[in-house]
């Protein structure tokens, strides 16, 4: 018996914190992104994470919101995933139209 994941995954769902090892003893806060999944950073001023599968990659649409990231932050993404420029509503309902498909 399986379960199904929801096709994109607010990063705030898999938010777990953690202490790290280092010798000052600082927490850090890490994500699990699932087998299959990556995360991305959405939003014109305020970035919000979410974790969508893999295969969105093969999509024209998302792999021009792919090129649009390159042109815009090149390879250097700060936050730690990848950043892409555009509006929060836009990119989910990109990402519920390539989910039934």
């Amino acid at each position: 018996m399986g379960f199904r994941l929801p096709a994109v995954l607010p990063a705030k769902k898999l938010l777990r914190r953690s202490f790290s090892n280092t010798t000052r003893g600082a927490s850090t806060n890490l994500v699990d992104v699932p087998k299959g999944y990556f995360a991305v950073y959405v939003g014109e001023n305020e970035k919000q994470r979410y974790v969508i599968p893999v295969s969105f990659l093969n999509e024209p649409e998302f792999q021009d919101l792919v090129s649009q990231a390159e042109e815009e932050f090149g390879f250097d993404h700060p936050m730690g995933g990848l950043t892409i420029p555009c509006r929060q509503d836009a990119f989910l309902h990109l990402t519920s139209r390539l989910n039934t498909l």
